[in-house]
C-alpha cells in the first residue's frame, strides 16, 4: 500500500492520536510530550509486562499500586520476593512476576538503575522479548521500532486485506507495520495504532465510518474487514485434575507450601496438594481424617483446564510437616494467594 499524494497515513493517524489518545497512568500523552515530558522507561516496561495477556482495565490498579510502593526500578529491585508476588496475585501468568524481579535487579546492579537504550541490549534482559523490547524502544526512547500487539495485527490485516491466518501471518503483518512506522514520533505512532485497534478498529463491529485511515483501507474497500484477521483453529485444551489440602491450626495458622521456582505459580505460596494430571493420586501432607468439601474448584490456565478437589482437616498441635510453612493467622492474606488457590480458600471458608 502506498499513500496517495493527498493522504499520509502516519501523519493522519498521529493527528487523530493527538486529539483522541487514551489516558493511562503509565502513558505520557501528546500534550505532555509537546511540553517536554519524557517517558520513564521503568513505567513503560512495567506496564508492558503487566499488559501481556491482560486487559488495560485489569492492569490500571495494579500499576498504580506497584508504582506507588516501588516508584523506581531500584526500589522494585530491592523489594522482597514475597511482597512483589503478593502484589502481583490475581494478574496471573506468574512467570512474568518472577522475571520482573530478575530484570529489575539486573538493571539496578549491572546498568546503574538505567534501562539500556538499544533494542538489542534490552533483549538481553530477563523476561524481555521482541515485543517488549520494541515497545520500550519506541514508546520510552522514541526509536523507530515496530511494536506488534494484537491491536496492531488487526489494523494491519485490515489495511492490507491480508487473509492468511495468524499466527503464520505475523511476519508479513510486522513487515507491513514496519513500512508505515515514521522516523519522527515513532513512540506516539506505535501508541496511535494500538489505540486505533482498541477503540475503532475493534475485533467486532469496527467503526469504519469514523476511522482516520478509512481511505486507504483495502479490507474496507473489499467489505472483508469484519472477518479479519483470520486465525488458525485452536487445539482444544485438555483438562487436568488435582487435590489440595487446607489445614488450620487451632490458633488460626494455616499450613502452606511454596511451589518450585519454575513452572506454574512458581515461587508462590499455596495449599499443599497433588500433581495436576488426568488421574492424580491423593497426597495428604499428614495423616488425619481428611474430609472432602462439596463441589470442586475450576480454573483455566493458558494451555489447560484444571479441576481441583478440596480436602480439609484440623491441624494437630505440634504438626508441621517437612517442606511446608505454618503461616500465622495475622500474616495470612487471602489476596496474596494465586487466583486458583484463593478460589480453594473461598470454597473452604464458605463450607
Amino acid at each position: 500500500m502506498r499513500d496517495s499524494p493527498q493522504f499520509n497515513l502516519s501523519a493522519e493517524l498521529l493527528d487523530w492520536y493527538d486529539r483522541h489518545a487514551r489516558e493511562m497512568p503509565w502513558r505520557v500523552g501528546p500534550a505532555d510530550r509537546a511540553a517536554g515530558v519524557v517517558p520513564d522507561p521503568y513505567r513503560v516496561w512495567l506496564s508492558e509486562v503487566m499488559l501481556q495477556q491482560t486487559t488495560v482495565a485489569a492492569v490500571r490498579d495494579y500499576f498504580t499500586r506497584f508504582t506507588t510502593r516501588w516508584p523506581t526500578v531500584q526500589a522494585l529491585a530491592a523489594a522482597p520476593d514475597d511482597q512483589v508476588m503478593g502484589e502481583w496475585a490475581g494478574l496471573g501468568y506468574y512467570a512474568r512476576a518472577r522475571n520482573l524481579l530478575k530484570c529489575a535487579r539486573v538493571v539496578a546492579d549491572k546498568h546503574n538503575g538505567r534501562f539500556p537504550d538499544t533494542y538489542d541490549a534490552l533483549l538481553d534482559l530477563p523476561g524481555i522479548g521482541p515485543y517488549t523490547a520494541a515497545a520500550i524502544s519506541a514508546i520510552a526512547l522514541d526509536r523507530p521500532e515496530t511494536v506488534l500487539d494484537g491491536n496492531v495485527e488487526r489494523v494491519m490485516a485490515r489495511l492490507y486485506d491480508i487473509h492468511d491466518p495468524l499466527p503464520g501471518s505475523k511476519p508479513v503483518l510486522k513487515e507491513r507495520a514496519a513500512a508505515l512506522t515514521p522516523e519522527l514520533r515513532p513512540g506516539d505512532y506505535a501508541q496511535a495504532v494500538m489505540d486505533l485497534g482498541a477503540t475503532i478498529c475493534t475485533p467486532k463491529s469496527p467503526a469504519c465510518g469514523i476511522c482516520p485511515v478509512q481511505t486507504p483501507c483495502l479490507a474496507r474497500a473489499a467489505g472483508t474487514q469484519p472477518e479479519l484477521p483470520k486465525k488458525s483453529p485452536k487445539k482444544p485444551k485438555p483438562t487436568r485434575f488435582g487435590h489440595v489440602y487446607i489445614a488450620q491450626h487451632p490458633n488460626g495458622a494455616f499450613l502452606l507450601e511454596r511451589r518450585p521456582d519454575k513452572g506454574l505459580l512458581g515461587g508462590m505460596l499455596g495449599w499443599p496438594g497433588s500433581d495436576w494430571s488426568e488421574t492424580p493420586p491423593e497426597a495428604p501432607p499428614f495423616s488425619a481424617e481428611w474430609r472432602a468439601l462439596n463441589g470442586e474448584v475450576r480454573h483455566t490456565f493458558t494451555h489447560f483446564h484444571l479441576v481441583l478437589r478440596i480436602w480439609t482437616a484440623p491441624l494437630p498441635e505440634g504438626t508441621e510437616p517437612d517442606g511446608l510453612t505454618l503461616l500465622p493467622k495475622h500474616d495470612f492474606k487471602p489476596g496474596d494467594l494465586p487466583t486458583v488457590m484463593r478460589k480453594a480458600y473461598d470454597m473452604w471458608r464458605g463450607q
